[in-house]
């Protein structure tokens, strides 16, 4: 069990972040890559992915040869460019010790990494810098989109549930056992102390494990939690085209952007469409078994049952 321990000057300085960051998206991504794991769901999403990775990417893979990366990596930044040069404005002592700690009792070090621990140098930084920007270009820029409106969807819910129930209720929203200024997240034995330093909630949407914690000195810690419907992001391509030319360009669509539950007014506005023509198409995804519509009140929501996930391209 994860335990986050709170100051009373912790609970001011909790943040959400206000838009999704580059860099810890790539990683959380990579490192699902290497997830062996739920094959049903992201088989498809791994074997794509991996075949689209450019060998300029290959390096990131030196950078965590046992599955552990390094702390040098635990950065935010608004864009990926900002995030790239906090990796690089790290401190020269701490990335020595960092892959030092990676590589402690494994075999032979790429000349890459060598460069790097021994001197900092442009060049490895440089090797390091293509791999980040190649791996961004293959994996996350296709599906950026997705990821700023799942965020978005994120941050609203969040700021909803603090402005009508308070702090506690927004942070048991995500995990619930907050008690006597401890907040528990299921997930590996851990003991964070805030310390005064502060919290920054960041949702990722592509890794489905345990929460991810960046925990460094000086710094705010960062608690990077799984968001969204639990399904891999994928890019339109060449399965999504023939799943058109079955349901119709407007109906796979619809199915498409059903990464959570919806009401007919956002299919719409997502679709280009008015109301009237998203819940027919809603209606008829439901009678072919793809898609559930709940109501709640005044409001409908829809969202695709299994066998319309598994649809998806």
């Amino acid at each position: 069990m994860l335990h986050i321990h709170f100051t009373a000057e912790d609970f001011t300085r909790v943040r959400f972040a206000p838009r999704p960051s580059p860099v810890p998206e790539l990683h959380a991504a990579l490192m699902m890559l290497g997830t062996p794991h739920e094959e049903l769901l992201f088989g498809r999403w791994r074997g794509r992915l991996l075949r689209a990775l450019p060998g300029a990417a290959e390096p990131l893979a030196d950078l965590a040869p046992g599955g552990t990366a390094p702390y040098f990596l635990d950065v935010l930044g608004e864009t990926r460019e900002e995030g790239l040069a906090l990796i690089r404005a790290a401190r020269p002592e701490f990335v020595r010790s960092e892959l030092e700690r990676v590589y402690a009792g494994r075999g032979a070090v790429p000349p890459w990494i060598r460069d790097l621990h021994a001197t900092g140098g442009g060049e490895a930084w440089r090797v390091l810098e293509r791999a980040q920007r190649a791996a961004y270009e293959a994996v996350l820029a296709p599906v950026w989109g997705q990821v700023q409106d799942l965020h978005r969807a994120e941050f609203t819910r969040y700021a909803l549930t603090l402005a009508e129930r308070g702090l506690g209720a927004a942070l048991t929203a995500l995990a619930p056992g907050l008690r006597d200024g401890v907040w528990e997240w299921p997930g590996a034995p851990r003991e964070v102390r805030l310390a005064g330093r502060g919290l920054v909630l960041l949702p990722t949407f592509h890794w489905r494990g345990g929460p991810l914690v960046q925990d460094l000195p000086d710094r705010p810690v960062v608690l990077a939690y799984p968001a969204g419907g639990g399904l891999p992001l994928a890019p339109s391509g060449p399965g999504e085209d023939a799943l058109a030319g079955v349901l119709g360009r407007t109906r796979a669509e619809l199915l498409r952007v059903l990464t959570e539950p919806r009401t007919t007014t956002e299919l719409a506005r997502r679709l280009g469409v008015s109301n009237a023509t998203a819940s027919a198409h809603a209606a008829a995804l439901r009678a072919a078994g793809l898609v559930t519509t709940t109501r709640t009140g005044r409001s409908v929501h829809h969202a695709p049952t299994p066998l319309g996930t598994l649809l998806k391209p």
